[in-house]
């Protein structure tokens, strides 16, 4: 996609939010493109990436997929005023086999904290269910926000989409993504827009 299809694609995402921010509404925008850590000839972050950062203004960092490994599709993405969630699925664990959510906040009552393996970021992992299924959850929590990846898994391979979540998932820090938005946009947008333009107080 050329540079100037992607600021108009950028114009377009960026609106509808700010728009139901400033109207005090909570509308819902979904989108079908993988939110990637980095796409593009310039490898910047996917702007379903940006419409995740402006759902939850307070997150320091967003959820983005890195890579999708063979037998994992995108499923989908759903952001709406304070949080957003992508899907993955899987050939083998069927729909929905993970699903990543970002909130200002979560629970993590009951989750072990262990060695994060991302700077900034802590984490938690909390195990529901073993068998027939395998249900669990994983936390990384951070300044303004927590990102929860949650495990539906049905075949018998656990240890790959456990893998994945750290493998194949990685975050985008909000500094990052405001100068993306500046800078595609010409300097005629921003993540973040003041109070009185529509954006968090």
């Amino acid at each position: 996609m050329s540079r100037a299809r992607r600021t108009a694609a950028a114009v377009a995402l960026l609106a509808a939010p700010l728009s139901a921010a400033a109207c005090g509404g909570g509308s819902t925008s979904v989108s079908d493109e993988l939110p990637a850590c980095a796409s593009g000839d310039d490898a910047t972050a996917a702007h379903g990436v940006v419409l995740m950062a402006q759902a939850v203004p307070t997150a320091a960092w967003v959820p983005c997929v890195e890579s999708v490994p063979v037998g994992w599709t995108f499923a989908g993405l759903d952001a709406h005023s304070g949080g957003a969630r992508f899907w993955l699925d899987s050939d083998r664990d069927g729909t929905h086999a993970i699903e990543v959510a970002l909130d200002a906040g979560c629970d993590t009552g009951g989750a072990t904290e262990i060695p994060s393996e991302r700077e900034d970021l802590r984490r938690f992992e909390r195990v529901t269910q073993v068998t027939p299924q395998y249900h669990g959850r994983r936390y990384y929590v951070f300044d303004g926000g927590c990102t929860t990846i949650t495990f539906r898994l049905t075949g018998e391979n656990r240890g790959e989409p456990l893998a994945l979540a750290t493998q194949s998932l990685g975050v985008v820090s909000r500094e990052e993504l405001a100068g993306q938005v500046q800078q595609e946009s010409g300097g005629r947008l921003q993540l973040d827009p003041p109070a009185d333009q529509g954006g968090p107080a």
